[in-house]
Parts: C-alpha cells; structure tokens; sequence
C-alpha cells in the first residue's frame, strides 16, 4: 500500500475546498492501492511527512508568499526529515488573490531544499474556486494517487 500525504493551510475555505477536491481525486474507485491522508498544516508533523510516498501542499497566497501555517510545517519537518525524504515527488496548489508567484516560489525553494521532487504542475486558483479549479484539483489528486499505484514517481 502506498501513502499519500495532502497538507493544506486555508482561512477563506477556498484552500479547503481545493484540498477536499484533491482528496476526493486520490480516494477515486479508480485507484484502491493508495491510502490518502489529509492533514491542515497545523496538525501535520515529521511522523506524516515520513509515512508519505508522496505529498500535496495546498496554501492560500498571503502578502505574496506561502501561508504562516505552511511554513511551520516546512520548518517543523525539515531537520526531523532531513536526508530520509529525498526525491520524496510532490505536488502544490494554490489560492490567490494575486498571480500566486510568490508562495509558489516560497515552496520550490524550499522543496529543492530538502531535496523534494516535482511531479505535477502546480494549481493556482486566481480569486473565486470555481468548477474548473476544483475539477482541476481533483484531477491532480487522481493523478497523483494513480502515480504512486503504478509506480511512476
């Protein structure tokens, strides 16, 4: 059984709603070799960053960067993990009311840090979440789940 970590900050709902499509993407009758677990960023640790055979980080865009709260996470986890989650793929989505450049830059930089590695492009949903954006995220939730299942990452 493979495990795939989704950790999300959200304030406004829109993040949860993204977060909630990317899970009900990974927990598809399509995939059944993937257990999924979804954690706010507040509530996630080092234990669940190593259980993940890959992970999702979902934050809304705060004053151009990621959130506080998934920052924390990153800060938490990066010794506790250091040099056992390395190629670890990942995957990010992102609320905006700007472009969503700044917290996407935030996370990369970070993730090439531990080393994490890209798998998907990310999602950045510009104001309202809206069908599309959600039906985005719970494509990339399925894609990611069905990766893991048959060994792509």
């Amino acid at each position: 059984m493979k495990h795939l970590l989704i950790v999300y900050h959200s304030q406004t709902g829109n993040t949860q709603a993204m977060a909630e499509a990317v899970l009900r993407g990974a927990s598809s009758q399509e995939v059944d070799g993937v257990e999924t677990r979804m954690l706010r960023a507040g509530d996630a640790g080092p234990e669940d960053l190593l259980w993940a055979h890959a992970l999702i980080l979902g934050t809304p865009e705060n004053f151009g960067y990621m959130s506080g709260a998934m920052k924390d996470f990153l800060d938490r986890t990066y010794y506790p993990c250091e040099g056992k989650v390395e190629s670890l793929p990942y995957a990010i989505f992102i609320s905006a009311d700007n472009d969503g450049s700044g917290a996407l830059g935030s996370i990369q930089r970070i993730a090439r840090g531990y080393p994490l590695r890209v798998v998907q492009e990310p999602i950045i949903a510009l104001g309202a979440t809206t069908d599309a954006v959600l039906a985005a995220c719970e494509e990339l939730g399925m894609a990611m789940a069905a990766g893991l299942e048959m060994n792509v990452f």
